[in-house]
């Protein structure tokens, strides 16, 4: 049976472009991972088992994270509503994603509406795994992003500030995630903000869908925050090849970038960013 919990950090190589100018280094990343929760009880002589929710989590104190968020719910209300709470060794489940999963055996089925339950699973676009109840929901159907366009690092650099002076509500409230949509020579062609980055890039594709250029392929996207795995996956299915964030990729973001053949990029400032995949689509100086 596992006992200890994924790594919370993953090493990965980056190339780090500055005034200096360009050089490879190592960096640790935040690790990010599924994180399936299941609820065990016993009715009329017979083992019920249900997922209630999968979320994207950094792994460590995953039970407490099972236990907050089943308390958050209402599904239990205190200790002893639950005899014990454990990794998942399920036949089901795969070797590989047992401490990707998390079983919360309950004392007595406290009158579950199971239909009600089902509302715990992620079902709209806000969220990358859109509505399976389960782990192999995280596959990403998708082709291999065109390795066709070419952008300038002095470009990258000059993104965050463009973003900043055009976020009218950030600038009132200081409290606003961004979501930004630049042609390859930095011109910012769309922004949409909202108290949720997955929001406003959903609000971003959207206005583009709407307007039928759902496919994004010679843009450029820059997110105000981090990069997560759902995001990466949003702009996947739009095509969009090139990535940036004023914040850092989470690891399964820069799997998902390396696989897909998307130019991910973090920590961009003036005065430079660490590039994690695509450096191919970097035009050198």
């Amino acid at each position: 049976m596992p006992t200890t919990d994924p790594p919370a950090q993953v090493p990965h190589s980056i190339i780090r472009v500055d005034d200096r100018g360009w050089e490879r280094q190592d960096d640790v990343l935040a690790a990010e991972e599924p994180m399936e929760t299941r609820l065990l009880w016993e009715t009329d002589g017979q083992t019920v088992r249900q997922t209630v929710a999968i979320t994207m989590r950094t792994p460590g104190d995953d039970f407490e994270l099972a236990a907050g968020f089943l308390f958050g719910e209402g599904i239990i209300t205190s200790r002893e509503d639950f005899f014990d709470i454990a990794y998942c060794l399920d036949d089901d489940v795969q070797q590989e994603q047992r401490l990707n999963v998390v079983t919360v055996t309950l004392r007595a089925p406290l009158g579950l509406d199971l239909t009600r339950l089902e509302r715990h699973f992620y079902t709209t676009s806000s969220c990358g795994v859109c509505g399976k109840a389960s782990l192999d929901a995280l596959t990403v159907h998708a082709d291999i992003l065109d390795p066709g366009l070419l952008i300038s690092p002095d470009v990258i650099r000059t993104l965050p500030q463009k973003l900043r002076d055009a976020q009218a509500v950030f600038r009132t409230t200081g409290g606003l995630h961004a979501a930004g949509l630049f042609d390859p020579d930095g011109t910012l062609l769309d922004l949409r903000e909202d108290v949720g980055r997955h929001n406003a890039l959903d609000k971003l594709i959207g206005r583009q869908v709407i307007a039928g250029s759902q496919r994004l392929d010679n843009h450029v996207l820059l997110l105000s925050g981090r990069a997560s795995f759902e995001l990466l996956q949003k702009a996947l299915m739009a095509r969009i090849p090139v990535v940036a964030a004023v914040g850092a990729p989470s690891s399964l973001a820069v799997s998902l970038a390396e696989t897909f053949g998307i130019t991910l990029i973090g920590f961009v400032r003036a005065d430079g960013f660490n590039v994690y995949t695509g450096a191919e689509r970097l035009v050198r100086q």
